[in-house]
């Protein structure tokens, strides 16, 4: 099962890329027959460069760069009166281009960018109405991200954390009925029902509740992500995937910032 950060889905992007055999031989792949015990003994079948830890780095290193210095331009000069408009035309941008990201089969780098900039959009957005109601609330909750993911991936490497099946049936199920709760409260509020899990301040146990699901998803996800690079530079994918590796990584840290800064706002209105 794929991981369920839709990015990081892309039927064989971080798949086995083979390997080139010799002459005469026909070409295998890990686990069948004719693969090497020693896979060095064969040269990568990928022409060109294959994706490193540090490629994945750097290029997520960009990504998240740009969508802050955004997020920045967007907090100090987007007027209150064109907040919201903003936010939520930048939301629904930032959906449409997670999704052309993801049905891409070859990754486009500027597109990667793009996406940056128009989160990063919403994300200055958001977190200018709350930094209004509760100053300081911004730098608090990017730190706790940082923190958190820090956090969740030293303790994958260091207590050498194994993505099960069931570990992925698990997140796919938690996150996937996350996300429709969260859904169908949206199309409720339009109509003036207020289920209480969406809200800037104003203390809502179902509202933290909520939130506690979402951090614990948000880092769950993460660390599938982790699993998934991991795996992708181990078979050898190209290059070119690491965008789409950061690319994936910027969405989940999204999803993680948002939920933190919201229960903070809670406790803070508390």
């Amino acid at each position: 099962m794929a991981s369920s950060n839709p990015v990081l889905t892309r039927p064989g992007a971080f798949e086995p890329q083979g390997y080139a055999p010799y002459p005469g031989q026909q070409q295998a792949f890990p686990g069948q027959p004719g693969y090497p015990a020693d896979p060095s003994a064969y040269v990568p079948q990928a022409a060109g460069p294959l994706m490193t830890l540090d490629d994945v780095i750097t290029k997520s290193a960009i990504t998240m760069g740009v969508l802050a210095a955004t997020a920045a331009a967007t907090m100090a000069l987007l007027p209150l009166t064109v907040i919201y408009p903003a936010m939520i035309v930048s939301g629904i941008v930032g959906f449409v281009a997670v999704l052309f990201v993801t049905m891409r089969r070859v990754i486009n780098p500027a597109a990667v960018i793009a996406y940056a900039a128009i989160e990063g959009l919403f994300i200055g957005a958001l977190s200018k109405v709350f930094e209004l109601r509760y100053p300081g609330i911004v730098i608090q909750a990017v730190v706790g991200t940082f923190l958190a993911a820090g956090v969740t991936l030293a303790s994958y490497k260091y207590f050498q954390i194994k993505v099960t099946p069931k570990f992925r049936r698990m997140v796919f199920i938690g996150t996937a009925s996350f996300a429709g709760v969260m859904l169908l409260n949206m199309v409720l509020s339009m109509f003036g029902i207020n289920l209480g899990l969406r809200g800037v301040g104003g203390f809502s146990l179902l509202g933290v509740i909520a939130s506690l699901v979402g951090i614990v998803l948000a880092v769950m996800n993460l660390m599938w992500d982790f699993d998934i690079v991991e795996r992708g530079v181990a078979n050898r994918a190209p290059a070119s995937e690491s965008w789409r590796a950061a690319f994936g990584l910027t969405v989940t840290m999204v999803w993680l910032y948002t939920e933190l800064l919201r229960i903070l706002s809670y406790f803070r209105s508390n």
